[in-house]
């Protein structure tokens, strides 16, 4: 199964990860340390909300409603995500802002 790294920028940390696996399993590696702040895991609070600094074709793409949402938050540009809705498929560098 292949692994791939994500760093952690704002918090200097690097997890491996399986290819598809949200990346909000970091929780497990982490044990139990919410590195990510995590609230209801469906895209619906914000509390996740991350920015990509490299890797961002390395994630699924985002969709309409996850888009919607992280505008609603003040935020515009496709790097700004929300941890709970995003796999990895690749090499993947992220910041925290939520």
């Amino acid at each position: 199964m292949a692994l791939h790294t994500l760093t952690i920028a704002s918090h200097q940390l690097e997890f491996q990860l399986p290819v598809n696996s949200p990346i909000t399993d970091i929780e497990w590696e982490a044990g139990g340390k919410n590195v990510i702040p995590l609230g209801c895991r469906v895209g619906a609070c914000g509390a996740c909300l991350i920015k990509v600094k490299s890797g961002l074709e390395a994630l699924n793409p985002r969709d309409g409603d996850e888009e919607a949402f992280i505008e609603v938050l003040g935020y515009t540009g496709e790097e700004y995500r929300l941890a709970c809705q995003c796999l990895i498929r690749g090499e993947l560098a992220i910041e925290i802002i939520g």
